[in-house]
């Protein structure tokens, strides 16, 4: 066990927790060191996987990130954003990797993760999976190709508990999008359409969000020109593949140094 990186886990009785939980624990190069969860959770305290209804691990729930970070090599967090960046500080201390996968973050909330990552390895995306990773440079390569005569529609379905939208996700592809195109999508981004609109601007980057379900995560990139259309599509089936990329990343970050990456980074895609 000595040559396997120790990870701790952000958020230990979550969907992606416990998926995370058993990706690590199904590795053979990693090995899980401890884990959280909120003060007052009923599993605060207990052997984790008595928590879990199995067996005795040895692993601890603590209420407290330091217990379980100054233990492991490697964090996984997908907790919340101003989580993630109380995360941040303490990973940036104990020069540990943090690897977030945590959406919904604001301009505060990037700045204080470009502060952390001046002392920390940071790897941040809005999704873990290769899949999507290529299709966001898919989607920059095609954006670049056409030009504005082609409106660009990123259309997203995720289950019906998600918290925020567009999805983290869907602002990836838009990001993608606005840089093949040169501009800056907070310029031509388009999500708050109500009621009489008006006509499309030209040039804008338009976003739909559907909830329902269990809908693990679906994101269409919708090219729309006169008579003709493109479509650039993902559909996940299983949320592993978001806790076997977050672990890939948690490997790859191993004495990388300092800095801000993304799971192009880790998959080797620039």
């Amino acid at each position: 066990m000595t040559d396997q990186v120790g990870i701790a886990v952000m958020g230990a009785s979550g969907r992606m927790g416990q998926m995370l939980i058993r990706c690590i624990a199904e590795s053979d190069l990693a090995h899980l060191t401890g884990v959280t969860e909120r003060s007052g959770h009923d599993w605060i305290g207990a052997d984790l996987g008595e928590a879990m209804g199995g067996a005795h691990t040895g692993v601890q729930v603590y209420d407290d990130p330091l217990d379980a970070i100054m233990t492991a090599q490697a964090v996984i967090d997908f907790t919340s954003p101003e989580a993630s960046c109380a995360h941040a500080l303490l990973t940036a201390q104990a020069r540990t990797v943090h690897v977030i996968g945590t959406t919904g973050f604001e301009a505060a909330h990037l700045d204080r993760l470009e502060a952390a990552a001046r002392h920390a390895t940071i790897i941040r995306a809005g999704n873990m999976s290769l899949g999507v990773n290529l299709l966001t440079r898919l989607t920059q390569q095609v954006a670049a190709a056409l030009d504005a005569e082609f409106d660009i529609e990123i259309v997203e379905a995720h289950h019906n508990r998600k918290v925020d939208a567009p999805s983290g996700t869907a602002l990836m592809l838009g990001e993608a999008a606005a840089a093949g195109r040169g501009v800056n999508l907070d310029d031509v981004a388009d999500s708050g359409r109500d009621g009489v609109t008006g006509a499309r601007r030209p040039g804008d980057i338009g976003f739909s969000a559907v909830r329902g379900g269990d809908i693990v995560g679906e994101h269409d990139v919708i090219f729309a020109g006169q008579g003709e259309r493109i479509i650039l599509r993902h559909i996940a089936t299983d949320r592993m593949i978001f806790a076997r990329g977050a672990l890939k990343a948690a490997l790859w970050g191993q004495g990388k140094g300092p800095g801000h990456f993304s799971m192009a980074s880790v998959l080797g895609l620039g």
